[in-house]
C-alpha cells in the first residue's frame, strides 16, 4: 500500500513538473529577413533628433513659381503706369523718408517708385507673405556677409528681386543661383561650375561672391544705386548711360538710358525694401519658416555618394538633401582628387552622419561590389540570350512558311498614358486681381497671363479669363502586330534509301528536311543535297570516300542520282 502511494505521488509530481517546464518553454516565431541597410541603421549611434523641414515647407522652399513672377514683372512692367491702390502719397513720401534717413542707398519719392509700390501691395501680397518665410531661413546668412564686408545690409533684399531668394532659380540668359550670377562672372568671382558642381547655387559662396562684386563696383561708381544698376546690367552699360545723359550719375535721371530690365529694376528693389520694411502696416503675415540656415550644418564627403544613399540611410528625403545642396546638379556628390566637395546637413543628421562615418562608408563599397556583382550576372545573362538568339534563328531558319502565305496581322490592346489639357473659363469679379484668381485655381500668375495674352497686371471686371489644367487619363490603343504562322514540313521520301540492315538510326546532323531510314547499300539523291551534306547523313563516311565509291571526279551531283553508300 506504501508503494502504491508512492508511485502515485512520484506520478503526479512529475505531470507537474513537466506542466511547469511546458508553460516556460517560448515557441520561436518566424522573423522577417531584414535587408543589410536595415541591419546596418540598427547600429547607429543616434542623437536626440528633431523634425526634418516638413514637406509643405520643402515644397515653399523648391518653388519656381515665385522667381518666374518677378522676372516676368521686372521685364515687362511698365512703372509709369498709375496703378490704383489705397495708399496716400504723403503717408508713402513720410515713410520713404524715415527709409532714406536710416539707408546708404537715396531713398527718395519718385511716382514710379510709387507705381511700383502699389502694384506690389495690390498684385503679390500673398507671394511677399511666402517670401518672408523664406527671408526668415536666409536672410541671417546674408547679413552675416554684408557685415563682415562692411557692405549695406539693405542689399539682402536684392536676392528677392534676383531670384525670389530660390537658389535654383535660372533666368532666360542663363544667370543662375540666389544672386543670379552669369557662368562668366560667377568663374571670374571664383565659383566652380563644371558637369557635377554649380556654386552659383550655393548660399554661401554665392553671397561671398556678391559681396565682393559690390565692392568692386561701389570702387569705380561710388554711389549704391549705380552699384546696383551696374549688378543688373554690368558696369559697362550704366558707363554708357551716363555719358547719353551728359555725364550725370543720379539714377532717375540716367534712368531712361538704361536697358529696359535696369530701368525696373532700382525701383523693385526699393518697392521690395519699403514692403519689407513696413508690412505690419500694410497688413501682411509672413509666413513661418520650419528652420533657418544656422541649424545646419555642413560635413566634408570622402567618397562619391548619391542622394539616393543618404536619403535611405539618414532618413531624410531626396528633396530635401538638393534643397540644403543645391550646388550639385545631379543629386550626386563627387569625389575628384584634390578637391574638396560638403554636405550640408539638418544639425541633427550631421551627428548621425559625423558618429557613424565609417559604418556609412563601408555600406558604400557594400554597394558598389553589389554594382560589380550584378553587372557581371547581366553580362552572363546576355551571353546566354545571344546563344538562345543564335539557336532560335538557326531553328526558324530550318522552317517552311506553308505556301509562302502572308504573315497574317493581329490586334492587340495596349495601354498608354498621356495628358489631356481642359479649359475652363473665370469670369473677373469687381476688385479680384491676377494674384487673387490664380490663388483661387491654383495656379501661377506667369501661366495665368500666358494663356490669356495678358500683359502686365490690368484685368477687368466681367472679362473672362482662361484656366487650363491638365490631366494624364490612361487609354487604350488597338495596335496591329504580325502574328506569326509558321509549320514544319516533313517532305515525303519516296523510295526507302540508304542501305542497312542494322537498326534504324537518325544523326543527328541530319537536314529538318529530310529524316533517312538506313535499309540499304543505296543513297538516292534529293533535291539541296551535296557531297557534304549528304556524307553527313552517315557516320564514318567522308567526302572521298563517297566520290572513290562511285568514281565521282568532281562535287556536281544530280536529284535522282543513285549513290553507292556501303561496300
Amino acid at each position: 500500500m506504501k508503494k502504491l502511494v508512492l508511485l502515485t505521488l512520484g506520478f503526479f509530481l512529475s505531470n507537474v513538473m513537466l506542466a511547469q517546464e511546458s508553460k516556460d518553454i517560448i515557441p520561436t516565431l518566424f522573423t522577417p529577413k531584414i535587408s543589410y541597410l536595415d541591419s546596418l541603421k540598427a547600429t547607429f549611434s543616434n542623437h536626440a533628433t528633431s523634425n526634418c523641414i516638413d514637406e509643405r515647407w520643402l515644397k515653399e522652399l523648391s518653388d519656381a513659381t515665385l522667381s518666374n513672377e518677378m522676372f516676368f514683372d521686372i521685364e515687362n512692367m511698365n512703372i509709369d503706369e498709375k496703378v490704383a491702390y489705397n495708399l496716400d502719397t504723403e503717408v508713402l513720401k513720410k515713410r520713404l523718408r524715415k527709409l532714406d534717413v536710416q539707408s546708404p542707398f537715396v531713398i527718395e519719392y519718385n511716382p514710379a517708385l510709387e507705381n511700383v509700390i502699389k502694384s506690389f501691395l495690390k498684385n503679390r501680397t500673398k507671394s511677399f507673405e511666402r517670401q518672408m518665410a523664406l527671408a526668415e531661413y536666409y536672410f541671417p546668412l546674408f547679413e552675416e556677409k554684408l557685415s563682415k564686408y562692411n557692405l549695406p545690409l539693405e542689399i539682402k533684399y536684392l536676392a528677392i528681386v534676383e531670384s525670389a531668394l530660390q537658389p535654383k532659380a535660372k533666368s532666360k540668359v542663363g544667370a543662375g543661383g540666389l544672386w543670379q550670377f552669369m557662368p562668366a562672372t560667377g568663374k571670374q568671382y571664383k565659383l566652380n561650375i563644371s558637369t557635377y558642381v554649380d556654386e552659383r547655387h550655393d548660399p554661401i559662396k554665392s553671397t561671398e561672391a556678391a559681396c565682393h562684386y559690390m565692392m568692386n563696383m561701389y570702387a569705380i561708381f561710388g554711389d549704391w544705386s549705380l552699384v546696383l544698376a551696374s549688378y543688373n546690367c554690368g558696369p559697362g552699360n550704366v558707363s554708357k548711360a551716363i555719358r547719353r545723359s551728359g555725364g550725370k550719375t543720379d539714377y532717375w535721371e540716367i534712368r531712361k538710358y538704361l536697358p529696359r530690365e535696369t530701368a525696373n529694376y532700382l525701383p523693385a528693389f526699393l518697392a521690395t525694401m519699403y514692403i519689407y520694411e513696413f508690412k505690419k502696416e500694410h497688413g501682411l503675415v509672413p509666413k513661418k519658416a520650419e528652420m533657418t540656415y544656422f541649424e545646419t550644418d555642413t560635413v566634408m564627403v570622402k567618397q562619391a555618394m548619391t542622394f539616393k544613399q543618404l536619403s535611405d540611410l539618414l532618413d531624410i528625403s531626396e528633396e530635401q538633401l538638393e534643397y540644403l545642396n543645391p550646388i550639385y546638379k545631379s543629386k550626386y556628390i563627387p569625389s575628384i582628387d584634390d578637391e574638396y566637395f560638403y554636405l550640408r546637413l539638418p544639425k541633427n543628421k550631421i551627428g548621425i552622419f559625423v558618429s557613424n562615418e565609417e559604418k556609412i562608408y563601408g555600406y558604400l563599397a557594400y554597394l558598389e561590389q553589389e554594382k560589380e556583382r550584378n553587372l557581371q550576372l547581366a553580362l552572363q545573362a546576355k551571353k546566354r540570350d545571344s546563344i538562345a538568339k543564335q539557336d532560335s534563328l538557326a531553328v526558324a531558319a530550318s522552317l517552311v512558311v506553308a505556301n509562302n502565305e502572308p504573315v497574317e496581322m493581329e490586334e492587340v490592346l495596349k495601354k498608354r498614358t498621356k495628358e489631356v489639357v481642359s479649359k475652363n473659363f473665370h469670369k473677373v469679379k469687381k476688385g479680384e486681381t491676377l494674384s487673387q484668381i490664380a490663388d483661387k485655381n491654383n495656379v501661377s500668375i506667369v501661366n495665368l497671363r500666358k494663356w490669356n495674352n495678358i500683359k502686365g497686371s490690368t484685368i477687368n471686371a466681367g472679362q473672362s479669363l482662361v484656366i487650363q489644367t491638365t490631366k494624364k487619363v490612361t487609354v487604350n490603343e488597338v495596335v496591329k502586330k504580325p502574328k506569326p504562322k509558321t509549320e514544319i514540313i516533313e517532305p515525303e521520301v519516296e523510295n526507302a534509301v540508304a542501305v542497312n540492315t542494322e537498326k534504324p538510326t537518325e544523326n543527328k546532323y541530319s537536314s529538318a528536311k529530310s529524316k533517312i531510314e538506313i535499309k540499304e547499300d543505296y543513297y538516292i539523291v534529293q533535291k539541296g543535297d551535296s557531297i557534304f551534306s549528304i556524307t553527313k547523313k552517315f557516320p564514318n563516311l567522308t567526302t572521298d570516300d563517297l566520290k572513290k565509291k562511285n568514281d565521282l571526279k568532281t562535287d556536281n551531283i544530280q536529284p535522282g542520282m543513285k549513290l553507292k553508300i556501303q561496300g
